[in-house]
Order: structure tokens, then sequence, then C-alpha cells
């Protein structure tokens, strides 16, 4: 779907411009402020009542619309509509509540609500292009809503099976009539909102992306052709990656990851994604994604049932592989790393065992009680390894722990992290991009869980608080720099009927370095 702006006159002779446009669809996006009964309209609806001959009052006099968020309803034209200047062959309408009603603090508010339902009506419908209007729009809040509104298009409009046919026989599912959507504004902000859509743009590029290598099935989307995917990007993009194979690894001294790939076929990839946005001094943000492209849990091997979601088991991966693209896309002027280390965690008479005990690269020993929990022990050769870049932050993002997903389901990704400035600095991206995170606790005390009584560390610590100290034990290589985890096993990916890589958390990721 192609997103872009056109500069309409203010006032009513904005209001008159917009009208006149022809289109499949004008949308209007309007405050419930604009509605005091069906008898006294303001703003932009006055207008269209009046093009319309009534129809809008009539809509709300029906309840068909009403000043709730997300209410809306479908208008088919006449020819008298025409004759009065409205040209759309639909209008629909759409309301967008009372934002000052919103508790931003809860981590979200009703702005993705109204978007999305607007979104899905205008998408049921045939219309092949349409003009989007917000009629209260103000620089503080409307930037956000334009870049909202596109990155929540395109997230209705991607189809893996359209994206990605060869894996049906039959005809794959066909995307919406909707090709080409144009944002309204005026000429004053023009600027502003076509960086916003360029952003939202950018956005869902990165989300495509990361849902395309997360729908993957296991047998393409291994090890190898991650490491192959982060260069084609590079090639296309202008990143510099580098790959790491195991001789590399080896050598690095990368004990607790060579642990996890050790019963694997498919060799173990270390990749290094490096966007040079900013000054050579300037210390970079480094995200380091979790990349376990398929996880069987080893030795201690994971019930069948739904063991086929655990090919989402490297979304972290993904979602810094569409971050960096969106980075790039954006030519982001910081600098900005991409790590992932990436393998299979299988089961053979080669694999690592409970009770093994491994040797990180930051010279820590790790008693492995559980092959499950191994997605820490990737990430924790990783941590150690970014230390050479001097970060000036460090984010991990992870679909790490099952106790993550019962403790906050599929709405907010688990945030970890010991530094308080850091932690805001993603929680308000987070409720700007509408992809939340909750911050969960890293106290010392649960510490005394990872103890071991043969080694410096046991990897799990037990049943009680277990995104916790799975965290706690990350925390462990990271004392050199500012860190964060994202736990993201409860919203990386959909299960059921709408199975599913969800793009999480690629609009957090790029709001918190679009705002760093």
């Amino acid at each position: 779907m192609e997103c872009s702006t056109k500069v309409f006159g203010e006032g009513s002779l904005g209001i008159k411009a917009q009208m006149s446009t022809v289109t499949g669809c004008l949308v209007w996006a309007f405050p419930a402020s604009n509605i005091k009964n069906a008898k006294k309209l303001s703003g932009g609806l006055a207008a269209l009542n009046t093009a319309t001959h009534g129809a809008v009052a009539r809509a709300i006099e029906s309840k068909d619309l009403d000043t709730t968020s997300g209410s809306s309803v479908l208008l088919n034209a006449t020819d008298a509509w025409a004759k009065l200047g409205l040209k759309a062959d639909r209008l629909l309408l759409v309301c967008c509540g009372e934002e000052q009603k919103v508790k931003p603090k809860q981590g979200t508010n009703n702005c993705s609500k109204w978007i999305s339902a607007g979104l899905k009506s205008l998408l049921a419908t045939t219309a092949k292009d349409a003009v989007w209007v917000f009629d209260d729009f103000s620089a503080k809040d409307g930037l956000t809503q334009v870049r909202l509104l596109v990155q929540l298009a395109r997230e209705q409009v991607y189809k893996f099976g359209a994206r990605h046919p060869q894996f049906k026989t039959k005809p794959a599912e066909k995307s919406p009539s909707l090709k080409k959507l144009v944002i309204a504004s005026h000429a004053k902000n023009n600027k502003a909102v076509a960086e916003a859509v360029a952003e939202g743009r950018a956005i869902a590029n990165g989300m495509d992306l990361a849902k395309d290598l997360g729908n993957l099935p296991p047998n393409i989307c291994n090890p190898t052709y991650l490491a192959t995917s982060a260069k084609k990007l590079g090639k296309e993009q202008g990143l510099k990656v580098e790959v790491l194979g195991r001789k590399e690894i080896e050598a690095l001294k990368m004990g607790a990851f060579l642990a996890v790939t050790q019963g694997a076929v498919t060799p173990p990839q270390f990749i290094v994604i490096r966007h040079q946005g900013g000054r050579a001094t300037d210390a970079p943000v480094v995200l380091v994604g979790k990349g376990i492209t398929f996880d069987t849990g080893g030795i201690s091997l994971k019930p069948g049932e739904g063991m086929d979601e655990m090919k989402y088991d490297m979304c972290g991966a993904a979602s810094v592989i569409g971050t960096m693209r969106a980075v790039a896309e954006l030519k982001l002027k910081k600098n900005v790393i991409g790590v992932i280390p990436t393998c299979e965690n299988m089961p053979s008479g080669q694999a690592t065992r409970p009770g093994d005990i491994v040797t990180s690269m930051s010279g820590q020993t790790i008693e492995i009680l559980n092959t499950d929990a191994e997605g820490r022990l990737i990430l924790c050769d990783a941590l150690t390894y970014v230390e050479r870049f001097k970060p000036a932050a460090v984010i991990d993002i992870a679909t790490l722990t099952g106790a993550c997903v019962i403790a906050l389901g599929a709405v907010h990704s688990g945030l970890f992290s010991d530094d308080d400035a850091l932690a805001e600095s993603l929680l308000s991206a987070g409720r700007t991009s509408q992809d939340t995170v909750w911050r969960m606790p890293l106290d010392s005390a649960y510490q005394e869980q990872l103890k071991s009584n043969f080694a410096d560390m046991a990897n799990i610590g037990g049943r009680p608080a277990g995104s916790v100290t799975a965290a706690c034990f990350l925390a462990r290589y990271t004392e050199k720099y500012s860190w964060a985890h994202l736990d993201i096993a409860g919203t990386a990916w959909k299960s059921g009927a709408a199975k599913g890589s969800t793009g999480r958390p690629v609009p957090l990721l790029v709001n918190y370095l679009l705002t760093k």
C-alpha cells in the first residue's frame, strides 16, 4: 500500500478542497466534541452534513454513529452529493472519542482503537484509493496519529500468503483492494506530516520483514538463512554486515552459545549489522536479538503440542533485523548496531546435558540445569561481546520465558532494567507506538535463586518469578553499560486461527531510536 500526503487549504477552504477530491473513499476522523446532538454539528461534520443532504445527522439520529471512540459509519455517495461538492464515492466517518479522558500511565491510549476501527471499515470496501482527514489535527498529537495510521494500515494489509505464494498450491490469499492512502495536511505542517508518513512507512517495512522471517518455516529460516538475509539487507540499505561462523565463535570462547548449538547439524552464526549515521566518536545503541530458529528444548525436550510455534523463538532476532531496516531507510543520524547470535536447539547424542558446566565468554561458569533455558545462554555471550563497542545503551530482545506470558499475556512485553532513564524512555516509546511494555522487578534478592553448588551460577532459578530470574541471569553480563531486557514471549506472535508473527517490538524500538 502506498501512503503519501496532499496539501489542502486551511479552515473552510481546506474542508471544501478535501470534499471536492475525487477518491474512492473520503475518511473523516473527528473528535467527539464535534457532535453536540444530531441537529448541532461543528467542524467539518457540519459541512459534510450539508453536502450529504443531512445523511450525517440521520446516521447520528439512528445511532449508527455516536461519540464513542471508534464509532464509524460508511455512507455511499449519491449523484446529489457531487452537485453539492462532495466528489468521493464513499464517505467514512470515524469518531476519535475524547482523548483527554485517556490515562497514558496505564500504558495505552485510545488512538490505535479508533484508527484500527476506521481502517477495518475502509479495507472492507472495494475502494482502491482513499483520502484520510484528521478534522482536529494538532501538531502535538497529530504526528503520532499520522505515524500510527500508516503503521496500522500496513499492518492490516499484511498477508503472508500473498507475499510468499510458494507455500500453497491453491491461489494465495488476496490483499485488500486499497492500494493508495493519502493523508490530508495543511501547507504549514506538510513537512512534518510527510516526515511522520515516512517514519510510519519505515516502521511498517521493518515489521513486514520481521513478520516474514518469523513466519517462514524453520526448514527454510535457519541460522544460515538469517545470515544471508542480513547480508542482503546490508547491500540493499547500505548497512555493514559481518557474519562469524563456528570457528570465529570458538575463537571468542563463547562457551555458553556453543553449548546450545552442540546438538544441531545446522551451523551457528553470529551476525553483526552496523548503521553508521552519527559521528565516528558517538557511542552506539546496540540491539541484541535472540535467534533460536527452532527450539525443541534440547535434551529437556518440550511437549509435542504446540512445538511447531517454536519457529518463532527467533523473533527477537527478526525484530532487530526489521529495526535495522527501518533505521537505514530513515537514514537515522545515530550509530546503531544489531547483534544476533543464532542457532538451533536440538537433541542428539552430542547435545548438551542437564548438569553440564560451561564457561561463558566472560569467564563465568554456568551449570546448565535445563537445556530449554537456552536463550539466556546465547544472549549472555552476545552481551559480553558488545562491550567492545563501548555502547551508550544495550537493549536485548528475546522470546525468553513462558513465565512472562503468564505474567503479562499478549498485551505488554516485559521490560527489565536497572537504569531508570533508559526504562522510562522505552516505556514512553511504547506508549507512543502502541507497542507497549510493562516494567518488571530486577531486585538483587532474586539473584539468590541462581546459586549453584558447582558453578558460578545455574541457568534457571526454579518456577517462582521465572521471567525475573532469567533477566537477573542476563544482568550478570551487563555491568559495564546501560542495559534493558525485553521479554517478548507473549507479544512476538499469535496462536490459533490468527497464528502468525506480530512484528513487535519493531515499532517500540524505532520510536525509541527516533526520540533518543
